[in-house]
């Protein structure tokens, strides 16, 4: 409980307000949680959307930009944030070092600014067309958000850090690896097979797995050749990069 509760407190806007242990086994099991908080999120963002559409009876687009910000909300833009970091470091075209201090910078530059903006236009025109076709989004919404926190686990878990200060540093040190990495990946497996079985199909899970699994190695691949290994920013940018990769493939599939 006190993972799902840590997890809940880092990595969401809901308030615990609870001091909690921040022990290795804590502090493990409070990623082990991070999907669960994931598939928590996507099913408010559906509520969201079945409330508008179903209840207050808005179009598709109005309703779309209601669910992205409530995606938002829920998160506090904790990951919007490392996504807007990562543009404005990479962009920079400057040294690993000087990139590294972008990232720690609280301010937004223009080519963050530029990420975001663009990030926020793509995901509501996802989610603009995934709910014109309502073709059963429930099981989609739960899994989105799961798989992408599952596949920041493993990226996480098997890469380097860039810097050896800061919060990604104190959670590492921290962290049993193999029981993350374990749970993470089982975690990924079952709710792909349980999307099977829902959906009645083979192919969208397997399809959803192998994006999953390409965006760690290759993002991984990329942090360390531009950043030298991951930061909390990193994770961040990930995850909300996957998640749009995720709604495309499933957008094309369906």
């Amino acid at each position: 409980m006190n993972g799902l509760l840590l997890a809940l407190q880092f990595f969401t806007s809901i308030p615990i307000r609870k001091e909690l242990p921040m022990d290795r086994k804590d502090v493990t099991a409070m990623y082990v949680a991070l999907p669960l908080v994931g598939g928590i999120i996507g099913l408010a963002m559906y509520g969201v959307a079945a409330l508008f559409v179903d209840v207050i009876g808005t179009g598709t687009l109005l309703t779309s930009v209601f669910v992205v910000v409530a995606g938002i909300a829920l998160t506090g833009g904790l990951h919007l944030d490392g996504f807007a970091d990562m543009g404005d470091a990479f962009f920079s075209y400057r040294d690993r070092v000087k990139r590294l201090e972008i990232l720690e910078d609280p301010r937004i530059g223009a080519f963050g600014t530029m990420a975001l903006i663009l990030l926020i236009i793509v995901k509501i025109a996802l989610f603009e067309e995934l709910i014109h076709r309502n073709t059963g989004m429930l099981p989609y919404f739960i899994a989105v958000p799961l798989l992408a926190r599952a596949g920041m686990n493993v990226y996480f878990s098997t890469t380097r850090l860039a810097k050896e200060k800061g919060i990604a540093y104190f959670f590492k040190e921290k962290l049993a690896t193999g029981t993350l990495m374990a749970s993470s990946i089982g975690m990924g497996l079952a709710i792909a097979v349980a999307l099977g079985v829902v959906i009645h199909s083979v192919i969208l899970p397997v399809v959803l797995l192998i994006v999953v699994s390409g965006a760690v190695l290759l993002f991984r691949s990329w942090s360390l050749k531009h950043f030298g290994g991951v930061s909390g920013d990193l994770c961040g940018a990930y995850i909300e990069g996957v998640e749009v990769l995720l709604w495309l493939a499933i957008i094309i599939c369906i």
